[in-house]
């Protein structure tokens, strides 16, 4: 009597696990980001802007208040990345200290937030602004009270766990996007968190067929096919796959329409590339939805 009850005890115990497993699993929410950015949709941004904004007068990269007047005049989506201070406060940063962007110096994880709000951010063109470095979280806020859409670069010294429990405590899955550079990467990205869309870096077959074989699955994927234009037959391949296509067109490819025309643009879009990030999104825009 006393095994059969130990092995009934045993059996209800595995069954309310699984029940509760399958609870935990059915309250996943995706994010309506998954079901929007499809190769067979169009009704998403073609546009990422690469740090926020680069190159604009009196408008630094990774600025609150650069998102705030591009998004004033194009629908875009916009790249930011994310470091981490001294204190543990996640801000938007390339690199790794502040001499370039900001009026002061010293690397951001020597300095606490504080520290850094002494500083004012600098234009590309050395101007001085009265911005300051921006909170990651105020900027998560601006984005879901506005409905703009972040594609998310951690940098090396954070860890993606702090990010993506940014995110979702501001309630932001629905606008956030996170980059990842490899298979390991976006694995991780992926079972931290099932319900985000992810960017990964698809250049070429091999990358995309590590991604599959990491199981991860295609509808959390974006592509980032490289800063170089790729062969249709990848394009083809991902679209078949339902996957949107991203192109760094920042650097050379960017250069080389401002030299030839902004008509290059339209041009490969027509090869299969669905989103650009630029660091001209005014002229990719314009020469887009000409």
């Amino acid at each position: 009597m006393k095994y059969f009850l130990l092995i009934f005890t045993f059996c209800t115990f595995i069954s309310c696990k699984q029940s509760t497993e399958t609870v935990t699993s059915s309250e996943i929410k995706p994010s309506k980001l998954i079901s929007i950015f499809k190769a067979s949709n169009s009704n998403y941004p073609n546009i990422s802007v690469h740090r926020g904004g680069k190159g604009l007068k009196n408008y630094p990269e990774n600025s609150l208040e650069t998102l705030k007047y591009v998004n004033d005049s194009i629908l875009a989506v916009y790249e930011v990345d994310v470091a981490q201070t001294k204190d543990g406060q996640l801000v938007l940063l390339h690199d790794k200290t502040i001499d370039r962007t900001t009026t002061g110096t010293g690397k951001v994880d020597d300095l606490t937030y504080n520290e850094i709000k002494q500083f004012n951010l600098v234009d590309d063109h050395g101007n001085e602004t009265t911005f300051k470095i921006p909170l990651f979280s105020d900027v998560l806020a601006w984005c879901v009270k506005n409905n703009v859409i972040l594609t998310v670069d951690i940098k090396k010294t954070v860890g993606q766990e702090v990010v993506i429990d940014a995110i979702k405590s501001a309630n932001a899955e629905d606008n956030s996007i996170i980059i990842t550079y490899n298979a390991q990467q976006a694995s991780s990205a992926y079972q931290l968190a099932p319900e985000l869309l992810l960017s990964v870096s698809a250049r070429n077959n091999e990358e995309f067929e590590r991604l599959l074989n990491a199981k991860i699955p295609t509808e959390n994927m974006l592509a980032f096919t490289g800063t170089r234009l790729s062969e249709s037959s990848l394009y083809q391949r991902l679209h078949d796959n339902n996957i949107v296509c991203m192109l760094g067109t920042l650097g050379n490819l960017d250069k080389s329409a401002a030299a030839k025309g902004e008509a290059l643009y339209r041009q490969w879009k027509e090869k299969g590339v669905d989103i650009m990030a630029t660091d001209r999104p005014f002229e990719v825009f314009k020469a887009i939805n000409n």
